[in-house]
């Protein structure tokens, strides 16, 4: 660990731990709300562990506390983490050794871990940044996860402390980012309008499955981005996501 540390520039170190505390906080919403919505102690931490991925833990869990059946919560946590494919292609250089190593980093692939590995452009720190902070992560996500999971035992009503809004809010907060891009944009509200129809109509669980129907309306990409050229994107940004985009979507052509 002191090799990685030592590798890493200080900025990137503290844009690690930023991201850690970051997550700290919605693993332990996400454990409190689990418990104090009704499920067993068990199956946040077991989520936590096993499948390690916020966005598909609080979809499959918001599926069941609203009445669905653990089927469509499979499918739809399996749905949000299809897009971790193209990142496994894009990080697959940093996932070297043993069979057991390379198994525990593609367990450690998250949308973080590959921005922070793509931000880098030398091989030895590219390993390190994902190495730090896949595992960085997977700890304080379990450990944050197990304290909330805990204390969301002692609380009674979640509609009381507004807690029934944090899914959703939690949800909004990871899409928003993505919705920059006017072909996503038309996808998304596509997928809104047909899950939000089908509401009175099917079990719970059902609508978002059935809202990849706007993947249909996004149309095809631009012409420079069909010749390999990253589109343009907002005046000023450059953030680290922005990039992890552009080479996922390269990956998938």
């Amino acid at each position: 660990m002191r090799s990685l540390l030592r590798t890493l520039e200080r900025a990137t170190l503290r844009d690690i731990a930023l991201v850690c505390l970051a997550d700290a906080l919605v693993g332990a919403s996400f454990g409190a709300i689990s418990v104090s919505g009704g499920l067993p102690l068990w199956v946040p931490i077991a989520l936590s562990v096993l499948v390690f991925a916020g966005g598909s833990q609080f979809a499959a869990v918001g599926v069941v506390l609203s009445g669905g059946g653990v089927l469509a919560a499979v499918a739809t946590g399996l749905v949000l983490n299809a897009r971790l494919l193209p990142f496994g292609f894009t990080v697959a250089d940093v996932l070297d050794g043993p069979w057991w190593r390379r198994m525990f980093g593609a367990q450690l692939i998250t949308d973080e871990t590959a921005a922070f590995a793509l931000q880098q452009s030398e091989p030895r720190r590219r390993k390190a940044a994902f190495w730090l902070c896949g595992i960085a992560l997977y700890v304080v996500w379990n450990v944050s996860v197990l304290l909330g999971a805990a204390a969301g035992g002692l609380i009674g009503d979640t509609d009381a402390l507004g807690l029934d809004a944090a899914f959703p809010a939690v949800l909004l907060a990871l899409v928003l980012p993505a919705l920059t891009d006017r072909r996503t944009r038309t996808a998304a509200v596509a997928g809104a309008v047909v899950a939000v129809a089908a509401t009175p109509f099917v079990p719970s669980g059902l609508p978002v499955l059935l809202a990849l129907v706007g993947l249909l309306f996004a149309g095809r990409p631009a012409a420079d981005g069909a010749k390999g050229e990253p589109a343009a994107g907002s005046a000023g940004s450059a953030d680290s996501m922005e990039s992890l985009e552009s080479v996922a979507k390269e990956s998938v052509r």
